[in-house]
């Protein structure tokens, strides 16, 4: 059976993303948001999750953004303006090494954690921005903490380059990040935590382009895939990245040819609540439903 989690990362980063993730869930093939809960467009996220029953995940940002604690009480994970520190290597040394910035680390998680927890909204996942929880403290960190918060899945960013050549043969994929993807997968495995079995959307990110999730979705493996995107109505908002063809992404979730090949290829759609061992095959969730879009 091929199994799908269609997520839209950086949920709540400003109207333009948000308007792009109300779109895609309810005219396209999108299942699921992961909500930055210190982003400027935050409140509006969560009133409009809330509004179309859009399962939503933390999307974990210790790097590129804001955090949600004042900077005077971690002062080691961020810049002279407050925001987090952008040297994400040397970042990662200090994680690892230092107790004092790991004590940082972790009351940052867990304000963020705290913060989604107080939206009201179900926990469906967690995701860090630019996957920085492959880091082996960051990781531990948020397991930890994340089981008082009821964590039960977590994306590990394990892409597979064979089946990427066969839409674009020049693709590749990366060596180091499957390398700590699949150490994650095995961390994960052993503490009972949901991820998917394989990941799409880092080769291509920002660039998911309507002909790549054509090319994607025709050629889906059995098990359980998580394509993610990040959709938008325009660029130019304050956090949006530089090259991202966000209007490209929406546009790829909400083509009648995606919902076409997605139903020819009797794909099922759902979050990733849906997909854990524990869930009924084929439920419909209570609040959600599993097929988002037919």
């Amino acid at each position: 059976m091929k199994q799908l989690i269609v997520t839209a990362d950086d949920f709540g980063a400003a109207r333009e993303v948000n308007d792009a993730v109300e779109r895609a869930y309810t005219d396209g093939i999108l299942t699921t948001a992961s909500l930055m809960v210190a982003a400027p467009a935050a409140a509006d996220a969560v009133k409009r999750a809330k509004a179309m029953s859009l399962p939503v995940g933390l999307h974990l940002v210790l790097v590129e953004g804001r955090p949600v604690l004042p900077a005077a009480e971690i002062p080691d994970l961020v810049d002279t303006d407050g925001f987090f520190r952008n040297d994400m290597v040397r970042a990662g040394v200090d994680m690892f090494f230092l107790p004092y910035v790991r004590r940082q680390l972790a009351a940052e998680i867990e304000a963020q954690l705290k913060a989604f927890a107080a939206t009201g909204l179900t926990l469906d996942h967690v995701i860090a921005h630019k996957h920085f929880h492959l880091h082996p403290t960051i990781a531990g960190l948020t397991l930890r903490i994340g089981r008082h918060f009821g964590l039960k899945a977590i994306r590990v960013p394990y892409e597979p380059a064979e089946v990427l050549r066969r839409i674009e043969p020049e693709t590749g994929g990366s060596f180091v990040v499957e390398t700590w993807a699949r150490r994650l997968r095995k961390r994960l495995a052993a503490v009972g935590i949901f991820s998917p079995d394989r990941v799409f959307g880092l080769a291509w990110s920002g660039a998911m382009t309507p002909a790549r999730l054509h090319g994607l979705l025709a050629h889906l493996p059995d098990g359980v895939s998580e394509i993610y995107l990040h959709p938008a109505t325009a660029s130019g908002f304050s956090l949006a990245a530089p090259g991202y063809r966000y209007e490209d992404e929406l546009a790829a979730l909400v083509s009648q040819e995606a919902i076409d090949i997605k139903n020819k290829n009797e794909i099922l759609l759902g979050a990733f609540g849906d997909f854990l061992p524990s869930a009924t095959k084929n439920k419909v969730a209570a609040g959600h439903k599993v097929e988002a879009a037919v």
